[in-house]
């Protein structure tokens, strides 16, 4: 069993989620069936695509000035 991250973001009336390790990107009506639409995709992208080998990923946080509103 491998682990991934997930990014979950809403959009509008969905959320929107991510794996940055994969590329791979799924939505649903709430959190939990985004992440569980994920997962599959995941899956089956890996049925498909073997990774060789997990990539490390980093998450981190930055900050930018304020942006003028035209």
């Amino acid at each position: 069993m491998k682990t991934f991250t997930a990014i979950i973001n809403q959009e509008e009336d969905m959320y929107v989620a991510r794996c940055s390790e994969i590329g791979t990107v799924s939505q649903g009506k709430t959190i939990e069936e985004a992440l569980a639409n994920l997962k599959e995709a995941t899956e089956l992208y890996l049925e498909e695509f073997p990774a060789k080998g997990k990539k490390n990923s980093f998450l981190t946080t930055f900050e930018v000035g304020e942006v003028a509103k035209a």
